[in-house]
């Protein structure tokens, strides 16, 4: 079985069960989710989540916010020039 196979198999309801197992480190039933399967889980859950979800609902999801230091988003492209704000 390949992760493409994998992936395609597993369902919302599956998606949210192995969210919440890696959240927990248990499965449903209570049984104990070990460090090895609890970081293919968490792989699982990532690549599902790239495929099938908007990035504002992916794992990890930091939403851009302005800087305190400069106003900017991030989003601008780096070279070009920006006024500084002073603050006093």
């Amino acid at each position: 079985m390949t992760l493409d196979d994998l992936l395609a198999r597993i369902t919302p309801e599956v998606y949210a069960t192995l969210q919440q197992a890696v959240a927990t480190g248990r499965w449903p039933d209570g049984g104990r989710l070990d460090d090895d399967p609890r970081a293919l889980c968490l792989q699982a859950v990532i690549a599902w989540g790239e495929r099938h979800l908007a990035p504002e609902q992916r794992v990890g999801h930091i939403p851009q916010r302005p800087h305190a230091h400069c106003g900017g988003t991030g989003e601008e492209p780096a070279d070009e020039p920006r006024p500084l704000r002073w603050r006093g």
